[in-house]
This record gives C-alpha cells, structure tokens and sequence, in this order.
C-alpha cells in the first residue's frame, strides 16, 4: 500500500492512529489550506491517490460554542480546498470524515439517527458552526460526483477517542478533558473532581484506531454518494465514563458537577446497521474499557508532553 494513500491531519489523534495501522501511507506536513496556492501544490501530488481527509479544526463544547464564525470559516476552507486539490490533481479517490454533529436536533430527526435524516433540519445550537462546516463537505462531495464523476464519499463516526488526542481542559473533547482532571487530581492528591454538566448526556464512543480500520475498509468497501455512519452504537453517560476513568486511574475522590457549565445534548443515538451490511462486525469494535485504558496508560506514559498540556 505504500504511496497508495494520502492521510490529511496525520498530526492528530486519527491521524496517529492510522500512523499505527498504515504506516507506509504519505502523512503530509502541516499543511495551511487556507493559503491562496495550497490548492496547487496540493494538487500536484494527487494522480491517482487514495485520500483519507481528516483535517479539521476541532474543540469541544466550550470552544465550539465561544468560536461558532472561526469553527465554520476555517473547516469551510479547508474543506473546499483539499476536495478542489483532489479534483484538479485526479486524485483515484476521496473520503472525507464527517461528524455526528451534522444532524439535526430535535423535533426534526428520529432516533436512531440514519444517514437519510442529514438534512432535514438545522443542527444543535450547541455546535452549528462546526456542524455546518462539515455538512457542507457532504453536499461538496455529492457536487464533484455529479458533475465532474468524482469518487468522493464521506463517513459519520461518533465520539473519538484515544492516544495523541488534545488533552487542553477548555477546549477538547469530554473523554481527554477526563482524563487529564481525573489523573492531575490524583497526583495533587485532590479530594475531589469538578466535572462539566450533571454527568446524565448519553453518548457512543469509538477508538480512534477502531476508525483508522474503519476507514480502510470502507476505501475498499464503499462507492456510493450517501455518507454512512461508522460509530460504535453502544451508549454511556457521562457519569458512567468518568466512574470507569476513575477505576482504571486508581482515583478514589469525589466527584462534583458542575450544572452551571454547558452538557450539550442530552443523547443522539446513531444507527452504524448500513456499514453492518457492508460486512464490518460489532465485535471488531474495541470495548469503552479497553479503548479507556490503552488511552489513559499512553497519556500517563506521556505525561506531561502531551496535547494540550506542553
């Protein structure tokens, strides 16, 4: 496979897990999509190359929220400039990675959510501008399709997580953000851990190398226009993660919640049956626990040169 594939974003938690499981791949430098010619020199190394597109500017709850106009004008860019790369450059194919924040909220959507439901509503208020950003890559995608015939299709995971994620305690994502305070209280020896919310949100996670494979399979698997959702489907609180957290780190404090901090929405339960059909397995996903502990002993090993932290 080596040169086959192109991996945008390899500096990120992805990025570093398909590094574990497709190391001959090309993971380009940082590259600055906004610049007026990174189109072009893009472009010149495409021909016939496999693209996993990954890059993103991305943030938790907070950052989401305080930054809606960067989330949006950033990811935009970035995303119509590497799709008009791959274009120009004839690039074989492209796959792009979506998010579960670009469905709608409530009352517009059914649970679980389904591919055909994308766009039938705005999105949480939570994360709109991010969330638009991403839904834009979908209708770019299907545009290139029609009118140029380029194989260009998108993926919806869930929640990610794992080794080399942002640990930054205002701007990451809930499981990191976990982590680092679970773990700093207990080498503080701290008598308790302040947590955003009420600890009740429901959510689906999936280990970033689980996505890593995922994806792979999908460049071998899948052809067509509609994006296809690849979580893992099963659900935990909030509080259910921060109590296993809390075993696999050996914290035995307590636990406070901080109800006047944003939770997001409460549950939004994805359906990931169409990549089933495709012949991926629910076994082949990794526990919460396990993903949990191979990420919480990579962040202690690393500590504190991490993301977010150094």
């Amino acid at each position: 496979m080596k040169n086959k594939f192109i991996i945008t974003g390899g500096t990120g938690m992805v990025g570093s897990a398909f590094k574990r499981v497709l190391p001959d791949a090309d993971y380009p430098g940082r590259v600055n999509f906004t610049s007026d010619g990174a189109s072009f020199v893009l472009s010149t190394h495409l021909k016939d190359k496999n693209i996993i597109h990954l890059a993103a500017k991305v943030g938790g709850v907070k950052a989401n929220t305080e930054e809606v106009c960067d989330f949006y004008t950033e990811n935009s860019t970035l995303n119509q400039r590497m799709l008009s790369a791959a274009h120009v450059g004839k690039a074989k194919k492209v796959l792009s990675l979506l998010s579960t924040c670009v469905y709608p909220d409530a009352p517009y959507i059914n649970y679980p959510l389904t591919e055909d439901q994308l766009h039938l509503g705005p999105p949480h208020h939570s994360n709109f501008g991010y969330a638009y950003a991403k839904r834009m890559v979908d209708v770019m995608s299907r545009a290139y399709r029609q009118q140029y015939g380029c194989n260009f299709i998108t993926a919806i995971p869930n929640n990610l997580y794992g080794e080399n994620d942002n640990f930054d305690l205002e701007n990451s994502h809930v499981i990191p953000a976990l982590i680092r305070k679970v773990w700093e209280a207990k080498i503080n020896k701290e008598p308790s851990v302040f947590c955003w919310g009420d600890g009740s949100p429901l959510r689906e996670f999936t280990y970033s190398e689980d996505i890593a494979r995922i994806l792979l399979f999908l460049m071998e698997n899948y052809d067509e226009p509609e994006p296809i959702n690849i979580g893992n489907t099963d659900e935990y609180s909030i509080k259910e993660v921060v109590e296993m957290i809390c075993d696999i780190l050996g914290y035995d404090g307590e636990l406070e919640w901080q109800t006047d901090q944003p939770s997001g929405q409460h549950r939004k339960p994805s359906s990931n049956q169409r990549l089933l059909d495709l012949g991926w397995r629910k076994e082949d996903y990794t526990p919460l626990e396990e993903g949990l502990k191979k990420t919480c002993e990579w962040f202690i090993m690393k500590y504190p040169n991490v993301r977010g932290i150094s």
